[in-house]
């Protein structure tokens, strides 16, 4: 490691103790949907102790409606930010690099089971327990505070590096979305998802789906002459039961080493008013997986289509089919060359000249803001973080020596990818 890179390793170091402050902090907002501002607050105000160039703005609906990879949102974006900082250089001469993390964060319920307080950021163990401490609290913190570690050492940089801390990642993307509609791009983007000791090459693509099934209601005692909405909402489960494992039978290659990449989630049900009541309505809400190079409408074709022939089996549904809609997550696959990827290069070489391990391609059976760079605006993307456990789960956490083992490596990856200007 040649000595630039040494001190900028020792910065990191040097202001290692409150950058885990100032995780515990951002662990401690509690950013689900539509409670976002808190947790950017802190990250502005980073970025202006840092010296950035700073924009907060809500994503417009009206702008990114019309753009490839929007997902229909049934919220507001009122009071819910993303956070820009852009580190110019005034040098010039190599390449910029968008650094994207997002601050959102699903329920920690039932929060009942936790052992630790989801909004505590305690430490026990080496290990920082709370919502989004892993996914992704820990990636924003080690992109923020490496640029600051660089900062710190007294090194400029030739290209420009745009910090983006989002919202919404959770849900549709649309955060990221709205960054790159304002121009935010860069000539690579590094993404800091919990993907330890590997870089990302291939997510799925993701759709949130709602079905609403009618029955009729009846008291109890003559539920033989009644049809329960709920009963028939299996139907369709079961026949979404029947896709997951043809598509999990029918293998991409990216993931011909995956036992079960496509899932299938009964994620909300709602049915019912009173146990002695036949139910009249039941509504479902669902997340569906589908592979890479599958175009969106395909997917939503596939989905509607294969529930159809479902309820054209049954007496009931064939009179009366469900209501379809999809909402939210609309996001398509994406792949990415290990090989090839100019990114995955130099994040490879920094990842070994940091830590000595060798980094290995990583598969995701889930989806992530990549997509948006790699698909629609030709940008060279991947995701690499820290390690974790509990994501989406109960007692997630991250093991805090990794932040500090990932923030090295992203500062040695910013040095390589936008170039060091003579001082």
């Amino acid at each position: 490691m040649d000595a630039l890179t040494r001190s900028v390793m020792d910065a990191v170091d040097s202001g290692w103790e409150r950058q885990v402050r100032h995780l515990q902090a951002l662990v401690r907002q509690p950013s689900v949907l539509g409670q976002e501002a808190g947790a950017q607050r802190l990250m502005s105000a980073l970025f202006d102790e840092m010296g950035l160039d700073v924009a907060a703005f809500e994503p417009d609906i009206g702008a990114i409606s019309p753009l490839r990879g929007f997902s229909p949102p049934e919220w507001s974006y009122r009071n819910r930010p993303n956070v820009v900082g852009i580190w110019r250089s005034p040098a010039g001469g190599g390449r910029s690099l968008v650094l994207n993390g997002h601050v959102d964060v699903v329920s920690p319920e039932p929060v009942s089971r936790w052992r630790h307080d989801p909004w505590g950021a305690e430490i026990e163990n080496g290990r920082l327990y709370g919502r989004g401490a892993c996914d992704m609290k820990s990636g924003v913190s080690a992109m923020a505070w490496a640029v600051r570690a660089i900062q710190a050492a007294g090194v400029r940089l030739k290209g420009d590096v745009i910090l983006q801390s989002v919202i919404e990642e959770e849900c549709t993307g649309n955060g990221t979305l709205a960054c790159l509609a304002r121009g935010y791009l860069g000539d690579g983007c590094l993404i800091a998802e919990p993907f330890h000791d590997r870089a990302l090459v291939a997510q799925l693509g993701v759709l949130w789906c709602r079905l609403k099934v009618r029955g009729v209601a009846a008291h109890v005692q003559g539920a033989n002459q009644a049809v329960n909405a709920i009963e028939k909402t299996y139907v369709l489960i079961r026949a979404m039961r029947e896709l997951e494992a043809q598509l999990n039978d029918a293998k991409h290659p990216a993931y011909r080493s995956h036992p079960w990449p496509i899932n299938f989630n009964p994620g909300v049900i709602r049915g019912g008013d009173w146990p002695s009541n036949v139910p009249a309505d039941c509504e479902l809400d669902f997340r569906m997986a589908f592979y890479p190079g599958t175009r969106i409408e395909d997917a939503k074709a596939m989905v509607r289509g294969h529930l159809l022939a479902a309820a054209e089996r049954d007496t009931w549904l064939k009179k009366n089919p469900p209501e379809i809609t999809f909402y939210g997550f609309h996001a398509e696959g994406a792949t990415m060359d290990f090989q090839e990827s100019p990114v995955i290069q130099v994040l490879t070489d920094a990842y070994h000249r940091v830590t000595g391990r060798v980094l290995q391609p990583g598969i995701a059976t889930a989806t992530t803001d990549a997509r948006f760079f790699s698909l629609y605006y030709g940008v060279p993307v991947t995701c690499f973080g820290a390690q974790g456990s509990g994501m989406h789960g109960v007692d997630e956490y991250v093991e805090v020596e990794t932040v500090r083992e990932v923030t090295k490596v992203v500062a040695a990856f910013v040095l390589d990818w936008c170039g060091v200007a003579e001082p």
